[in-house]
């Protein structure tokens, strides 16, 4: 009779043993958990980390908000890494100066004080060249300060290109477009904010 439970007593204990056994290792395999490797490409992927970058054309809405005539209206700032304030104090030599920008033409030839700046474009190639998805992704990519940058303010970099041989207009002129209801030209290293011309 001793043997008979003491025999029962081994069974169940490795019963239980195996029962526990099994549900160790199913666990793993089962769990909702996500694996640490899958965390990781999940950070990788939230965009409003970091900004996208990839040439595409210009969607319809910032078609419309870019397309215009515009005049430098004032002086924001240089650039950190480079300052620019003993040729522009204030701005001076760009402030009141005018940039067309159509769909089928682009001038820049409105910058009159500077020879280098003189473009024409028939039929130009505009693309959006980077989308950062707030002013931190922004910063981190650029390493530039925008005054007024609000935390979830989307920011488009806009390239301009010739459309017959592909090349960009010098990257010494640029232009940002953010959340397209503002527009900034990067000069060399300087910052500028454009005020679009109302043209009847």
């Amino acid at each position: 009779m001793k043997k008979t439970i003491l025999a029962c007593m081994m069974i169940m204990l490795m019963l239980a043993s195996a029962c526990g056994n099994v549900e160790k290792t199913s666990n793993p395999n089962t769990s909702s958990e996500p694996k640490p490797e899958t965390q990781e490409a999940i950070i990788q992927k939230n965009t409003s980390d970091y900004c996208t970058v990839d040439r595409i054309s210009l969607d319809s809405e910032t078609e419309k908000y870019f397309y215009g005539t515009w005049k430098v209206e004032n002086l924001l700032g240089f650039a950190n890494s480079y300052n620019d304030a003993s040729e522009y104090p204030t701005g001076q030599k760009f402030i009141g100066d005018k940039v067309i920008i159509e769909k089928d033409f682009f001038s820049s030839k409105g910058l009159k004080k500077y020879k280098k700046y003189q473009y024409e474009l028939k039929n130009p190639l505009y693309q959006i060249t980077a989308t950062c998805y707030n002013s931190d992704s922004f910063y981190r990519y650029y390493k530039i300060d925008i005054p007024d940058l609000h935390i979830n303010d989307e920011v488009k970099a806009i390239d301009i290109s010739d459309s017959s041989t592909k090349m960009s207009i010098p990257v010494s002129l640029s232009f940002l477009a953010v959340n397209n209801d503002r527009l900034i030209l990067l000069s060399e290293a300087t910052i500028f904010e454009l005020k679009k011309l109302l043209i009847k």
